[in-house]
């Protein structure tokens, strides 16, 4: 998954790439504008329609790969979530993870992100096309 906003806050997307590792095959991307956002929303807002696209398929294991250091380590207990905006996504992304038999969320260097980081940059492109007059 990949969440960015242009300005923080400012114009924001988020992005996410279901991929079967065995058959290294791209099952569903997704996406989307998300309005005025930080990147730290963005990128929460990533990993939960990543994990509600995941549910769908119900796979016997996950893994949630992300470029953004602060969520992995606050999903995984290392950080505390102290500010309160993130708070509710924290809390979905750990009711969404409880469909899942066997799931982990690791941190990726955004060099290697480069797929879900070009669908993002698309949707910001996308969203911040004036409207023909």
């Amino acid at each position: 998954t990949d969440g960015g906003s242009r300005g923080n806050p400012g114009q924001a997307a988020i992005a996410c790439i279901l991929e079967d590792p065995e058959r290294g095959e791209v099952i569903r991307e997704h996406y989307e504008c998300i309005g005025i956002e930080t990147n730290n929303v963005a990128e929460y807002r990533a990993l939960v329609e990543g994990l509600r696209l995941a549910r769908r398929y119900h796979p016997n294991r996950l893994i949630c790969h992300l470029d953004s250091e602060l969520i992995v380590k606050q999903i995984n207990g290392e950080y505390r979530v102290k500010m309160s905006t993130l708070r509710p996504f924290f809390d979905e992304i750990k009711e969404l993870s409880s469909a899942f038999p066997d799931i982990s969320f690791v941190y990726i260097p955004r060099e290697d992100n480069f797929r879900a980081d070009a669908l993002v940059n698309k949707a910001l492109d996308l969203c911040t096309i004036p409207p023909k007059s």
